[in-house]
């Protein structure tokens, strides 16, 4: 199939970094067209990744492409821009990911999902990456949309090759529902929910290891949901290290992109009043000679918590991406928004400030 890019000409305006890993960066922003117009977009920046992982990166892109070109208009995609060497700009849908989300009993949204996967479905096009939530997005209507058609296939018919990846889809779609509202699924669907493909069976016994080993021991490349290698590697001995100290109440680490291809890390710390950022990352410095310091450090008189006394993850990973725009898509409580409050207006990653020259 011969992919129909829209012509060259349209510069890409860099707003934030969202995301970052191996294969590419995630940056958000605006795409300006040759006719002037102005598109909020995507762009999978992939020119300054390491010259052995180049060709995979441009395969990736080539295939997230060649799918969304196909599944346009199915109201659950979004459009491509361009594709360049080094780059894929794509459309920008205002929403957040499924396991920040969290849409628990939300029947409407996954109702959604099931209409968006079976529309991507009738343009034969299997996904192929649903099992991730990140890849399941949230968007600010309540809409499913379906993001990252890296691993995606396009079929030219409905073989059965299409039919087992189409069923796959399915199942994986099923265990998100299950995850959110699981006294929804019916009875046929806990039945597929059981039953994986043939191929799959034989893929995690054999494929799966050398694709894990590929991926994990020699590209250094590992699935978290979103949160860098950094966060979960390092972020539980500074939680620790930082909850040693007297006053310390409790510690929350998010983690946010950098410049340099790396990630940066945020701690959130509630502490009782006289507690100084001084002496806390003096503390760390001393306990923790082998391991960098936070990025950012925000002593907080209260974090968000939800009834259970959960501290709300969702909320601190948006603050820590500053991606303020989208915390009006998670509900809270009067309690939770005014620890909220406090934090934002109080806030360290100020790369919005910086970009509007404020």
């Amino acid at each position: 199939m011969s992919l129909n890019i829209p012509a060259k000409g349209g510069v890409f305006e860099l707003d934030t970094v969202l995301k970052r890993d191996t294969f590419s960066t995630i940056e958000r922003g605006l795409w300006r067209d040759a006719a002037g117009n102005v598109f909020p977009a995507v762009r999978r920046n992939y020119a300054g990744v390491k010259w052995w992982v180049k060709p995979l990166a441009r395969h990736f892109a080539g295939r997230e492409a060649r799918a969304l070109i196909r599944a346009e208009g199915s109201g659950h995609t979004v459009p491509v821009y361009a594709l360049e060497e080094g780059h894929l700009v794509r459309g920008f849908v205002d929403g957040i990911p499924l396991q920040i989300a969290k849409p628990r009993g939300d029947l409407a949204y996954f109702a959604s999902a099931r209409k968006g996967l079976r529309e991507v479905h009738r343009r034969n096009i299997a996904h192929n990456d649903l099992a991730k939530p990140q890849n399941w997005l949230y968007a600010a209507d309540g809409r499913a949309v379906l993001m990252d058609f890296q691993l995606a296939m396009v079929f030219s018919h409905r073989s059965k090759a299409f039919r087992v990846a189409a069923y796959e889809d399915i199942r994986h779609f099923l265990k998100q529902k299950r995850s959110y509202c699981p006294e929804a699924l019916t009875a046929r669907e806990k039945k597929i929910l059981a039953r994986k493909s043939l191929f799959t069976r034989v893929w995690m016994k054999t494929g799966k290891k050398v694709y894990n080993f590929v991926t994990r021991r020699l590209l250094n490349y590992h699935d978290t949901e979103g949160r860098g290698p950094r966060a979960m590697e390092q972020g539980p001995r500074i939680a620790s290290a930082l909850a040693e100290v007297g006053g310390v109440l409790a510690v929350h680490i998010c983690d946010f992109p950098t410049a340099g291809h790396s990630f940066g890390l945020y701690a959130f710390v509630e502490a009782e009043e006289g507690v100084s950022e001084d002496a806390l990352r003096a503390h760390l410095t001393a306990r923790l000679a082998d391991i960098l310091p936070p990025e950012h450090l925000q002593i907080v008189p209260a974090l968000p918590r939800d009834a259970a006394g959960t501290v709300r993850d969702d909320l601190l990973r948006l603050v820590a991406l500053n991606q303020l725009d989208q915390l009006s898509q998670l509900p809270r409580g009067p309690q939770e928004d005014k620890a909220l409050s406090v934090i934002v207006r109080d806030r360290r990653n100020l790369s919005d400030r910086v970009r509007g020259g404020i």
